[in-house]
């Protein structure tokens, strides 16, 4: 098959999603931060071929809630300040080390129940080969400061998902970070924040930035990393408040769109597609977070 082809009934597969979102279903699927700022995070994209295991691991490990949408029900899975979506049946490349975007994390209040549970259902915690030895990992839990505990576990498709203890926090779960890999770390995060507006930071360990709702962070990988497209976290999604102004600001800076700006008119929603310098492949919504 011809790449253009290829890429052609992929973006059918992409519309067609979002078109079964139709109003019809009552179930919320809103972004609790998207009130906060221009852009915010919106949505991870994966590929599977095994929806009943996203779901015996989003839902009812980590606690997600499932929304059927549309005359075809659907399913995505939500979480405060964060949408998943699948694209069932289509097997990823591999799975998330190794690309751009290496995990996705959660924040938790507790990490010890959510540590048992994953490993009750069956799933590989991962913190001691993805720690550094200098620090404390006790029963798959690392303590990286005197107030900061961390673990990591392996979701299906081998999805790597961190999971950050928040003591004060009083939801159960919500969304905490996207975490990029690149050999250009400093230079990714300042591609976010210019393009995104995201506010730059330096964390203790790499560089981050933050928009409403999510902490993007940025490590330095030792090894080449390759983009998302095809690998079992598909793509990221931004909402964005005006997308056409914000699309006019990228093709000033010569970012090319990898799907043209399309407005999605029975849910009265616009979309687009980029790609990061480093071939992270992004989603740009405006309206999904009124979808419900």
């Amino acid at each position: 098959m011809k790449e253009g082809d290829s890429m052609n009934r992929f973006l059918s597969a992409v519309v067609s999603t979002l078109l079964v979102l139709a109003p019809a279903s009552r179930a919320s699927a809103q972004l609790l931060s998207a009130k906060d700022g221009p852009i915010v995070y919106g949505h991870h994209h994966l590929n599977t071929t095994n929806m009943d295991a996203q779901k015996k691991f989003f839902v009812d490990t980590l606690g997600g809630t499932v929304v059927k949408l549309g005359a075809n029900q659907q399913e995505i899975v939500k979480f405060p300040n964060v949408l998943i979506f699948f694209r069932p049946m289509q097997a990823p490349t591999g799975g998330t080390r190794g690309t751009t975007v290496n995990h996705i994390g959660f924040s938790v209040p507790n990490l010890r129940p959510v540590v048992d549970r994953i490993k009750a259902s069956g799933f590989q915690m991962i913190t001691r080969s993805e720690v550094a030895a200098t620090q404390e990992v006790k029963d798959d839990i690392a303590a990286i400061s005197p107030t900061t505990s961390i673990a990591f576990a392996l979701g299906p498709d081998d999805v790597k998902v961190e999971l950050v203890q928040v003591k004060t926090q009083t939801l159960p779960i919500t969304m905490h970070h996207v975490h990029f890999f690149g050999q250009q770390n400093t230079e990714m995060r300042d591609w976010y924040a210019k393009v995104f507006g995201a506010r730059p930071r330096d964390a203790a360990n790499f560089p981050a930035a933050d928009l409403p709702g999510v902490a993007l962070n940025f490590t330095k990988s030792p090894d080449a990393v390759v983009g998302t497209q095809g690998r079992a976290l598909d793509h990221i999604g931004f909402e964005v408040r005006n997308l056409e102004e914000l699309i006019k600001k990228m093709e000033g800076m010569g970012i090319k769109l990898e799907r043209a700006y399309t407005k999605v008119a029975a849910l009265n929603i616009a979309i687009a597609f980029i790609k990061d310098p480093w071939g992270t492949y992004i989603e740009l919504t405006e309206g999904l977070d009124k979808v419900s």
